[in-house]
């Protein structure tokens, strides 16, 4: 019987297969046939902790039966405004800076960014009706970006094919260059130039672009993108949608530079990937400039499930993870693991340009047929899942981005795996 569900980023065309997933556990993914497949990508970024993890899946059946939704325009409920202090707290902080103050949410990195966007926008558009300042509606975007596929996110995201079609619905941006090792002064002036022109916001994947290739750059560079922002009062937006809850080592990669940023987007982690939420952070100035007396000047933006609180409540679980056991050590555990495998991996001839950020490890492969919409991807996923593991490479770029809870038996497996693939995929240099 042919199924009538339609798969995101995927070509049915190519009848590739689809495996039916029956239940989760840890790192295992298991398969109605009666295999078993290692996430080795989180299951698209999201799960940090680990699959059905205990006490995520308790806190969720427990609202499940206590309350499971309230509309959020002028009502709340205790898993929201714990989930609201517990971020608050765990935000970067700066002595130097305003703290992110204020959240406000949402449901997905997509619309997360959509807010971020909205808000900033807004800023100026309610400091010029106070005449305190000129208006401001240029944003600007780092070269390579993926910040998401609703309309706005697509806007501040790279072009190419997987948007062309909506390109009318695109609103105009200003690029700056991807700060590319021993290029960072050519990105720096860049961005200082564009800045100069008044432009409304600057937003960023920090440290790491992922779905851009898992381009890397440095903390340095990411402090004084933030200072070169500061200075001519452009708004400095961060998305951590990805790069957030300990990807990269830390709790949000923006703490590496030293960086608080104006608005921050956070989703995929932020419920240890059990269940759909996402917040968009802000520091007081962003928020007061939208409060007023005045009705028609609040900040126009919501949905349905607005902190829906079953989501809100695994988010308290996973707040609550993080506050009382030692994830930072996990993670560290898990990267040295990944750096030592991905070390040997780099001598293959058939890989080059070995590069890892905390539990994030990108390979190329060097292949003849290397390009994004090459049939190389396809085939190495379908290569990984018989090897019974879950990959997604980016074209050429094999990128693992694995739960924390992966054993060392599973990570031989997965670097096992992926030698086999320069064996059968790699044209050596």
């Amino acid at each position: 019987m042919t199924s009538p569900v339609w798969h995101p980023f995927f070509q049915h065309g190519l009848e590739e297969a689809i495996p039916l997933v029956s239940r989760a556990e840890g790192a295992l993914l298991h398969l109605a046939d009666g295999g078993t497949l290692i996430d080795g990508i989180s299951s698209w970024w999201v799960t940090t902790h680990g699959h059905c993890h205990p006490r995520i899946a308790a806190a969720i059946a427990a609202q499940a039966g206590q309350l499971d939704q309230l509309i959020f325009a002028g009502y709340t409920h205790e898993p929201a405004e714990q989930v609201a202090r517990g971020l608050i707290d765990l935000a970067p902080h700066s002595t130097d800076c305003d703290p992110l103050a204020h959240v406000f949410f949402s449901d997905s990195g997509s619309t997360a960014v959509e807010v971020a966007l909205k808000m900033a926008l807004g800023y100026w558009h309610n400091r010029a009706l106070d005449g305190l300042a000129d208006p401001r509606h240029r944003i600007l975007v780092l070269q390579h970006s993926y910040h998401g596929d609703t309309i706005g996110a697509m806007s501040v995201g790279e072009r190419g094919v997987y948007n062309a079609a909506w390109t009318p619905l695109l609103f105009d941006v200003g690029t700056i260059p991807f700060p590319y090792h021993g290029q960072e002064k050519e990105t720096l002036d860049a961005l200082e130039t564009a800045c100069a022109q008044n432009p409304a916001a600057f937003i960023v994947e920090p440290l790491i672009l992922g779905a851009g290739g898992m381009l890397i750059y440095s903390p340095a560079v990411l402090q004084e993108m933030a200072a070169i922002c500061a200075r001519h009062d452009v708004l400095f937006i961060v998305d951590e949608v990805m790069t957030g809850w300990g990807r990269t080592g830390t709790l949000f990669s923006c703490e590496q530079a030293g960086v608080v940023p104006d608005i921050m987007a956070v989703a995929k982690g932020i419920t240890g990937g059990a269940i759909p939420l996402a917040a968009t952070l802000a520091t007081s100035r962003i928020f007061d400039a939208h409060r007023s007396t005045d009705r028609s000047r609040l900040f126009y933006h919501s949905s349905s499930y607005t902190a829906n609180a079953i989501a809100c409540a695994a988010a308290v679980a996973n707040l609550a993870i993080w506050r009382e056991e030692d994830v930072l050590g996990r993670i560290a555990t898990l990267s040295k693991g990944m750096a030592e495998r991905l070390a040997q991996l780099g001598e293959d001839p058939a890989f080059t340009n070995p590069r890892q950020l905390g539990v994030i490890a990108a390979i190329d492969l060097i292949a003849a047929d290397a390009g994004y919409l090459s049939d190389l991807g396809p085939r190495l996923r379908a290569f990984f899942l018989e090897q019974g593991i879950l990959l997604r490479p980016l074209g050429n770029t094999i990128y693992l981005m694995p739960p924390y809870c992966l054993d060392v038996d599973q990570l031989d497996r997965i670097f096992a795996a992926l030698s086999k693939a320069g064996d059968i995929f790699g044209v050596p240099a």
